[in-house]
C-alpha cells in the first residue's frame, strides 16, 4: 500500500506541470480573444497591464511604445510603478531594460534586478523584472515589461507564456493603431470637408437681386460635403443682372476647385464683354489653356434686361432652359455650344421676351436625374408639371425632387434659379 500510495504522489507531481501549462494555455487564450476585441488603444493598454499584473501577481507591469520618430519609448501602460507616470520616456539602446530590447529584439530577464547593468529603479521592493518585446511586422513597436518582489520570480514557463501573450498584445496594439489612425485621418478629412463647405457657401449670393417687377431666387443642395455646382447673380450695367447656373465635372474637393476659379473667372469678364457669347467664348479660352484635360464645365449664363423685359442667353453644354408662360411650357435650346475647357469653339445667343406671369428656370441634373427606389427618373416631364403650379418656386422643386428619392439622398448636387414675371 505504501509503494502504491507513493507512486500515486508522483504521478500527481508529474502532472502537475501539465496541469500548469494547460491552465495558462487556456488563460492566454481566453486573454488573446478579449484584447483582440478592443480597438481603443488606451483601454486596450490599460486591460493587459492590469489584467497581467493581477494574473501573475505582479508588483509592476508597464507597456512602452515606440514613438513617432523611433528614438524613445514611451510609458503608456502602467500599473503599480508610483515613480513614474504616462508619458516617461526612455531612449532606445541606452535606458534601462525597455531600452536594450527595443534595440535588440531581445527579451531579457534579470532574476535578480541588482545584477543586472540595465535595470532602472522604480518601486524599491522589486527582486525580479523580464522584459519582452512587443514585435509586428518584424518590427519592434512596444516593450512590455513586468517586475515583481521575489527573487527569480519568473520561471521558464511563466517567460513563455508571456512571450505567446505578448505576441498577442503586439497585434491588438497594432491594429489598435492603425485604427485609431485611421479614425484621425478620417476626423481630419471631416474637418477638412467641414471647412471647404464653409469656403463654397460664402461663394454662393448671400442675397437674391432686387428687380423690380421680377422675383428671381437661387438654390443649390450639395451631395457630398462641397459640390460641383454653382449658381450666381451678377450685378451689371444699367439694372442689368447676369445669371450663371454651372456644372462642373467630377465630385467632392476637385470639383470645388474647379467651381471656384470658374466663377473667379467669370465674374471677372462679365462685366468686360458686352454680350453672353462673347463671355462664354473668352472664359472657354482660359479654361482651355488652364484647366486639367478631361475636366470641364457645363454653363448656362444669362442677361436678364429688366426694362425690355428680355433675357438673353448662351449655353455652354447645359441642360436648356424651362420658360414658362401663357402659351404653355418649353425647353429653350441654343444652335452652338459646348462644355467649357474641352477645345476651343463657338457659341450662340437665344433671346426670349418674359411676359408678365411667366417663369424661367435654370436648373441642374441633380435635379432631373434624381432616382427614386426604382430607379426612375425625376425627368423633364415632372420638372414641366412642378412649376405649372402657380406656388412652385427654388425651394418646392428641391423639396419635390428630395420627396421623389426618398429614403435615399441625392446621389448628386441639385441646383435651380428661378426668375418670375410679376409685373
Amino acid at each position: 500500500m505504501a509503494t502504491s500510495t507513493r507512486t500515486s504522489d508522483a504521478r500527481l507531481r508529474s502532472l502537475n506541470p501539465i496541469r500548469d501549462q494547460v491552465d495558462g494555455l487556456l488563460k492566454l487564450e481566453k486573454a488573446a480573444k478579449k484584447i483582440n476585441s478592443i480597438l481603443d488603444l488606451d483601454q486596450l493598454i490599460d486591460k493587459v497591464v492590469n489584467d497581467i499584473a493581477i494574473s501573475f501577481g505582479c508588483l509592476e507591469a508597464n507597456i512602452y511604445l515606440r514613438d513617432v520618430h523611433g528614438i524613445d519609448m514611451i510609458l503608456t501602460g502602467i500599473h503599480g510603478c508610483t515613480l513614474y507616470g504616462k508619458g516617461q520616456r526612455l531612449r532606445i539602446g541606452k535606458d534601462g531594460m525597455v531600452g536594450y530590447v527595443a534595440a535588440t529584439g531581445q527579451l531579457r530577464y534579470a532574476p535578480d534586478v541588482s545584477k543586472d547593468p540595465y535595470y532602472v529603479a522604480c518601486q524599491p521592493a522589486v527582486r525580479s523584472e523580464v522584459a519582452i518585446p512587443l514585435e509586428a511586422d518584424g518590427q519592434v513597436i512596444g516593450v512590455f515589461s513586468a517586475s515583481h518582489h521575489d527573487l527569480n520570480a519568473f520561471p521558464n514557463q511563466q517567460i513563455r507564456l508571456l512571450q505567446s501573450l505578448c505576441s498577442h498584445v503586439a497585434v491588438a496594439v497594432q491594429n489598435a493603431q492603425l485604427f485609431q489612425q485611421e479614425r484621425q485621418e478620417k476626423e481630419h478629412l471631416r474637418n477638412e470637408a467641414r471647412e471647404a463647405r464653409l469656403i463654397q457657401e460664402a461663394l454662393f449670393p448671400k442675397d437674391c437681386p432686387y428687380v423690380p417687377g421680377f422675383a428671381i431666387s437661387g438654390l443649390s443642395c450639395a451631395a457630398g460635403a462641397v459640390g460641383g455646382d454653382w449658381y450666381d447673380f451678377i450685378d451689371l450695367d444699367d439694372g442689368r443682372w447676369g445669371l450663371v447656373l454651372a456644372d462642373v465635372s467630377g465630385k467632392g474637393t476637385a470639383a470645388a476647385l474647379l467651381m471656384s476659379a470658374t466663377r473667379g473667372m467669370l465674374r471677372s469678364l462679365a462685366g468686360a464683354c458686352s454680350t453672353p457669347a462673347e463671355v462664354l467664348t473668352k472664359l472657354n479660352r482660359l479654361m482651355v489653356q488652364d484647366f486639367p484635360s478631361a475636366r470641364f464645365v457645363t454653363m448656362v449664363y444669362a442677361v436678364l434686361d429688366p426694362t425690355s423685359r428680355t433675357l438673353t442667353f448662351t449655353n455652354a453644354g447645359h441642360l436648356p432652359p424651362l420658360l414658362v408662360d401663357s402659351s404653355g411650357s418649353r425647353f429653350l435650346d441654343t444652335q452652338e455650344g459646348m462644355p467649357l475647357g474641352l477645345s476651343f469653339g463657338v457659341f450662340s445667343e437665344t433671346t426670349v421676351h418674359l411676359e408678365k406671369g411667366s417663369q424661367l428656370i435654370l436648373y441642374s441634373d441633380g435635379i432631373t436625374e434624381a432616382a427614386n427606389a426604382e430607379d426612375e427618373e425625376y425627368g423633364q416631364a415632372r420638372l414641366k408639371k412642378h412649376f405649372v403650379e402657380l406656388d412652385a418656386c427654388a425651394e418646392s422643386i428641391l423639396q419635390d425632387v428630395r420627396s421623389f428619392s426618398a429614403p435615399a439622398a441625392l446621389y448628386d448636387d441639385a441646383t435651380v434659379i428661378v426668375v418670375k414675371v410679376n409685373a
